[in-house]
């Protein structure tokens, strides 16, 4: 089922700014797409590195920590098993085409977002 953090999104007032800032530790930029009103994907180097996802805040979401999401081999199947077990979902997965990752998202007890994430990236669409 879980195979590791897939990444961790983080809402920024300025993107552009922060991806100077981890850039400078040493992160890499993997994907930029327009999605959240600006977004970013970026890891530090080598295998198996989590990924920084950081977007612009908008709506009603505050600056900070949005959700942290777990990789898994199908998003759907993983969705099939816990639902099973009696955690709860507020939609069904999905394919977000600017990023090219199935998800689902749901909350843990206290009601932090989590979010289940296909490992398999495709080419994001647009």
């Amino acid at each position: 089922m879980i195979r590791g953090i897939d990444h961790i999104e983080l809402i920024v007032r300025d993107v552009d700014e922060f991806v100077r800032f981890f850039e400078a530790m040493g992160f890499e930029v993997i994907l930029r797409t327009e999605h959240h009103g600006g977004s970013a994907e970026l890891k530090l180097p080598g295998e198996g590195q989590p990924v920084f996802e950081i977007h612009s805040v908008g709506g009603e979401e505050a600056i900070g920590v949005n959700h942290i999401a777990f990789k898994v081999d199908s998003a759907s199947e993983s969705y099939a098993e816990l639902t099973a077990k009696g955690v709860k979902f507020a939609a069904e997965p999905h394919l977000v085409a600017a990023s090219g990752r199935t998800i689902v998202n749901f909350r843990d007890p206290d009601g932090w977002r989590l979010q289940l994430v296909d490992s398999q990236r495709r080419t994001p669409e647009g």
